[in-house]
């Protein structure tokens, strides 16, 4: 019963005098505690009329019952995602290009779309190793986050790959818009991030975090922010954002890390200026170095530009 069910059924003689919830556990095959959770949510009807658990039905009375689909929230959905760019594909690897708002793997919680699920829809074989809602993936991306990443679609490619992503090897270049300047303008932040200590959907740095570095070099300097070359040496999730709130320049439009609303809503964002541009590593098939590059997304050239234009 996957489906939205809706279903009206006549309760027989032998249930007479039964509670509602025992009657509809027997006449649907459900369980007593997912039969008081539908008459709870309103969805059980007797006779036309709302009922309570605990009341008792008569023979012949019309049990009239919606069942809502369950939904798994780690099931991957096969649905064609609009934006989301194929950089390169071949027998063992697809590069994309993210768009902001799409969320790596499906995960408790997110119900928007996803590249598992766009790659599934749109017909892409991939690797089956890892957990079933992200198999084929070796790295990940903020949902707020942009750019560039790989997918393995052979077995082989996910083990070098997972392998190379694990042991440091892989390149991996972001452009950051970062409020005010920071100093030095390049340097290196060498600082462990764990989880936040008020807030679950949070990170910061910690010392009892794990160890995490991340290097960066001032591309362009303006009144209100700098344009940063970040690399990533570690890939903790969020590395880069709570770095770069721990020196006090957050990305611009970063609410959730101590952005300036003002500045974000001046530059029109709604997410942190943060974009993966470039990825680098050996190609699991022949072994050569390759780079793939993706361009800053409508948003964040616009925010840049309205950066560049402030005097």
């Amino acid at each position: 019963m996957t489906q939205a069910d809706h279903r009206t059924l006549s309760v027989p003689d032998g249930l007479a005098g039964e509670r509602v919830d025992a009657a509809m556990a027997q006449m649907f095959g459900l369980s007593r505690t997912r039969a008081a959770d539908l008459i709870a949510q309103g969805q059980v009807q007797v006779d036309g009329q709302s009922v309570g658990k605990s009341d008792r039905v008569l023979p012949g009375a019309l049990l009239d019952v919606t069942i809502p689909a369950s939904v798994d929230p780690l099931e991957v959905v096969p649905e064609v995602v609009e934006g989301i760019g194929i950089v390169h594909d071949d027998d063992s690897i697809v590069v994309i290009d993210k768009p902001v708002g799409v969320a790596v793997h499906p995960s408790p919680g997110w119900s928007g779309p996803t590249v598992v699920g766009h790659l599934a829809g749109a017909g892409f074989r991939i690797a089956t190793s890892g957990a079933s809602e992200r198999q084929g993936i070796v790295q990940r991306l903020d949902v707020g986050t942009s750019g560039v990443m790989v997918i393995a679609k052979s077995e082989h490619a996910y083990s070098l790959l997972k392998n190379a992503f694990r042991e440091r090897t892989v390149d991996k270049t972001y452009h950051a818009l970062v409020q005010g300047h920071p100093d030095p303008l390049e340097g290196t932040v060498d600082a462990p991030i764990g989880r936040h200590p008020k807030a679950d959907y949070k990170f910061a740095v910690m010392a009892d975090g794990r160890p995490s570095v991340t290097h960066y070099e001032t591309l362009e300097a303006h009144r209100f922010a700098s344009l940063l070359e970040v690399h990533l040496e570690t890939g903790r999730t969020h590395q880069i954002r709570v770095h770069m709130a721990a020196l006090k320049h957050p990305c611009v439009g970063d609410l959730t890390y101590g952005a300036d609303p003002t500045l974000a809503k001046r530059v029109g964002l709604e997410r942190q200026w943060l974009h993966a541009v470039r990825l680098g590593f050996e190609h699991p098939d022949t072994g050569e170095h390759v780079t793939y590059e993706t361009t800053y997304p409508e948003d964040l050239t616009h925010a840049l530009a309205v950066i560049r234009d402030a005097h």
